[in-house]
């Protein structure tokens, strides 16, 4: 197991590597000057200009800028954005609200969709497995802000049951966000989950089972949906990471000062350090979560070991 774990690790390095050179180069093409951007309209004295040039490496070959940027991500430094932050403080504000919302949605799913998943599956072909496909196939069919904005509407607004924008109510203002945010992967889980549980239901050592004396509530709360969450873990640790990376269009819709807006905001200034460091942390949740979910699988099936 422990070289197991070393070996996972060991290969975040090419990851991270290639993951933030094309970030990097990606942000190095966008057209513009990032420098007369700042200034807006009005005029930027030509000494000032090119010493903001010279301090951020803009007029440096990319190579030699990618370079200077990972020689000092190895020392640990993130760099600084063009109003002179850091990086690293930058990171430390927005990234503890983006995980808060992240873990509300992953709770969602793993709450709301496990269970509608498990009782459309025990109840195959009665109102409840219909009402579970129906709603899941809407969920999915509606965008994240058309889904958003109509929650917001009428649940916020309307009724008033949860904050509607910005985080003025503690744990509270996560709790719609969150739903919206992980609306889609919920219907994914639900729908993974009843398909698994129905194929494993099938299977031999449930007659087995069922043949030797044991509970209804025993066959499919211990065997069959424990070998059933296998490919639903999977999801979910994959998920993780994709529910920080993929907030932006939520934290945008509830104002959250979140990882996802400060993506935005800096893709569109060209602040490279900003965005690199910021993917270069989420790749490392992508690999963590990952490797999270390789060693639970041992504990889901007892056959799988990692030697």
């Amino acid at each position: 197991m422990l070289r197991y774990t070393l070996r996972r690790l060991l290969q975040t390095v090419p990851v991270l590597i290639g993951t933030t050179f094309l970030v990097f180069a990606m942000v190095f093409a966008i057209p513009g000057d990032p420098i007369r951007a700042m200034a807006g309209d009005r005029p930027m004295a030509e000494g000032t200009y090119l010493a903001l040039r010279d301090r951020y490496n803009l007029d440096d070959p990319l190579l030699v800028q990618y370079g200077k940027y990972m020689g000092g991500l190895v020392r640990g430094d993130f760099g600084e954005d063009f109003n002179g932050r850091e990086v690293a403080d930058i990171m430390a504000d927005r990234f503890p609200i983006t995980i808060k919302l992240a873990l509300v949605a992953l709770a969602f799913e793993m709450l709301l969709g496990i269970l509608a998943g498990v009782l459309a599956a025990v109840r195959r072909k009665s109102f409840m497995d219909s009402l579970v496909l129906v709603t899941t196939t809407a969920i999915v069919s509606v965008p994240t802000f058309v889904l958003g904005f109509t929650l917001q509407l009428a649940v916020g607004v309307k009724l008033g049951w949860f904050p509607i924008a910005g985080l003025t109510e503690g744990w509270r203002s996560y709790l719609l966000p969150g739903f919206v945010l992980g609306a889609l992967s919920l219907a994914y889980v639900a729908r993974l989950t009843r398909t698994s549980l129905v194929e494993n239901l099938r299977a031999d050592y449930v007659r087995t089972a069922t043949a030797k004396g044991a509970t209804r509530r025993r066959v499919v709360g211990i065997h069959a949906l424990r070998n059933s969450l296998i490919p639903v873990v999977t999801f979910l640790g994959v998920d993780l990471g994709a529910l920080m990376g993929g907030a932006i269009v939520t934290e945008g819709i509830f104002n959250i000062p979140g990882i996802g807006q400060q993506v935005f905001l800096s893709v569109r200034a060209q602040e490279g350090p900003v965005v690199v460091g910021i993917v270069t942390a989420l790749v490392l949740v992508f690999v963590l979560a990952n490797l999270a979910v390789d060693l639970l699988y041992g504990l889901l099936d007892p056959r799988i070991r990692y030697e």
